[in-house]
């Protein structure tokens, strides 16, 4: 695997060695070994997700806070996303950036976020299937968002307001503005 820094610390991108041939294509989507000598030592997976979304379907930015927080290793099986992570770690250098990535079926990159990050993606395709692993259980009581709009982030979507598809979640008040949010993560 081929690990590449973003411009936010621990934040990492990974391009799996893809084995093809005209019978089509072989690699490993995951390996505990080599995840901890090259992107994050002491990783526990213990959770694996699917979903399954149609163009313009937008999720997130969604995380878990603290005791409950989630690193995750997320990828995309079936389609395309723009998938986004907001650092959202106290005193860190870019707290309120963003990273943004294309993840595909076709380029079978892979996108770490470490605890600390907010998470969403928009489907850019007709449909995509999105798969990601968690070091921790899902807990809704630690359940928590910001907008997916927020202007003080400013995420570049690929959607206005009026063509994005999103939960009834996504659209409630529950969703914070980032100028509002005290971060849990310290």
């Amino acid at each position: 695997m081929e690990v590449t820094d973003t411009s936010i610390k621990g934040l990492k991108v990974i391009r799996p060695r893809v084995f093809e041939d005209a019978r089509g294509y072989f690699y490993e989507s995951f390996n505990e070994r080599e995840f901890a000598e090259k992107v994050c030592p002491g990783i526990r997976f213990v959770q694996d997700n699917q979903s399954r979304s149609c163009r313009g379907v937008v999720r997130g930015l969604h995380f878990q806070k603290p005791p409950f927080a989630q690193s995750k290793l997320v990828r995309v099986v079936e389609g395309a996303v723009l998938d986004v992570a907001v650092d959202l770690r106290a005193g860190s250098p870019t707290y309120g950036k963003y990273e943004a990535v294309e993840l595909s079926a076709d380029n079978k990159l892979q996108l770490f976020i470490p605890k600390g990050f907010a998470h969403g993606f928009a489907v850019l395709s007709e449909v995509a299937v999105f798969q990601y692993k968690c070091d921790a259980f899902y807990h809704p009581e630690a359940e928590d968002a910001l907008a997916w709009n927020d202007p003080d982030i400013a995420v570049q979507w690929p959607f206005s307001a009026a063509d994005a598809l999103l939960s009834a979640k996504d659209t409630a008040s529950q969703s914070k503005l980032f100028r509002e949010f005290e971060t849990p993560f310290r």
